[in-house]
């Protein structure tokens, strides 16, 4: 019985070919970029599926401007320690901890947490929930594209915003926004759901004290509805890196801060993950990056641009990116919490009083984000929109 595979014809069509059909000529259909984009995108391929037929070179919608690569012998910098136990934040060392999370957030942006109360095997449930979801048919993921999803709440996809970026990135992704348990159940994909509304409610008391010893650390202290304004949007991704032929060439996540307040991720064991060490308006060329390394049981944390709004540049949002990897496939999941849509952000009075200077203007996040959306990913360039 032969066989069968979907192959793309020249005119963007989807067509049967025996599994022994020559790949060596798929990258011709694939350098057409309406061929491509309907293929990936329209269709919900995806990049995975490009990785099923077998290519052996990316297409070349894919590679990145030489000055956008990450190389990983070049990758230079040592990282301090910014491993932060956070069980001893309610103990002795109280002050100390909170410095050590304070200190962090003011130069890198970024830390790493163990010992955080949300348990091992939820974190090792996530990551295989997540290939499991990409290892389905694209017929069963493509039900949940933005334009034919059953809810606003999910969106599957693919790189960022693919009709606007010169070159894409190797990487498939799917977004659920949290707004209770109720309405996830309802509309997050079944096979995803329990485990994800898990994850939320074991790390949500972690990022409540972190963000409790950032925010009293500034002198600030804020009402519960200010502190639900300022977190109450909540979104998870699982994140999906297939292996590519040639990394060198691409990137999983191009250079980007997050837009929210907090950033909670995990990452697997594979590694790919680069945050921009020391000066932040460093030439292209001239920057140091550094790999946040993989550590089983930790949670990556970092700060977002409405942080650095909020706290008037004290805390600094971590402009980082991914590379790919020819070895396997990777996975990571975010959680992004991050202000409600109709919320004020700008500079807490007390500290603008303290600096005797505002650095940033006051704007709505949603319109904030609406800016951040229209874009491709330019390292920091999004805070531009609140800038003084």
């Amino acid at each position: 019985m032969a066989i069968y595979i979907a192959c793309l014809g020249h005119s963007g069509s989807i067509r049967n070919l025996p599994i022994n059909c020559n790949f060596e000529m798929a990258p011709s259909y694939f350098n057409d970029d309406n061929s491509l984009l309907n293929f990936v995108v329209k269709e919900g391929n995806g990049v995975k599926g490009l990785v099923d037929l077998g290519l052996t070179e990316v297409p070349g919608r894919y590679i990145q401007p030489p000055d956008l690569r990450i190389n990983k012998q070049e990758v230079a910098g040592s990282l301090e320690n910014v491993t932060i136990d956070l069980s001893e934040l309610d103990g002795p060392k109280h002050e100390q901890v909170v410095k050590a999370i304070v200190h962090a957030s003011e130069t890198l942006g970024f830390f790493q947490v163990v010992n955080h109360g949300v348990p091992l095997e939820v974190l090792d449930s996530l990551k295989v929930t997540a290939h499991q979801f990409f290892g389905q048919p694209a017929e069963k993921k493509a039900v949940y594209l933005k334009e034919v999803s059953p809810s606003p709440l999910v969106k599957y996809g693919t790189s960022f915003i693919p009709e606007n970026e010169k070159a894409l990135e190797w990487k498939d992704f799917l977004g659920m926004i949290y707004t209770n348990d109720a309405d996830a159940r309802e509309s997050w994909p079944n096979d995803c759901k329990e485990v994800v509304l898990e994850f939320i409610k074991t790390s949500s008391e972690m990022a409540q004290k972190l963000l409790q010893a950032l925010i009293g650390d500034l002198g600030v202290k804020l009402d519960d509805s200010r502190l639900q304004e300022l977190t109450g949007f909540n979104l998870v991704n699982l994140n999906f890196y297939p292996a590519c032929p040639n990394p060198d060439l691409t990137v999983g996540v191009g250079s980007h801060s997050d837009a929210g307040i907090l950033t909670v991720l995990l990452q697997d064991g594979i590694g790919g993950l680069y945050v921009k060490k020391g000066d932040q308006n460093a030439l292209p060329g001239n920057e140091v990056w550094v790999e946040i390394p993989p550590m089983h049981g930790a949670l990556v944390i970092n700060v977002g641009d409405s942080l650095q709004i909020l706290s008037n540049g004290r805390y600094k949002s971590a402009e980082h990116r991914v590379r790919t990897t020819d070895v396997e496939s990777r996975v990571s999941v975010p959680r992004f919490i991050a202000p409600l849509p109709t919320t004020r952000i700008g500079p807490f009075p007390e500290l603008v009083a303290r600096d005797g200077v505002a650095r940033y203007k006051e704007v709505i996040y949603g319109e904030y984000l609406k800016n951040y959306f229209e874009k491709s990913l330019d390292g920091k360039k999004s805070l531009d929109f609140a800038s003084i």
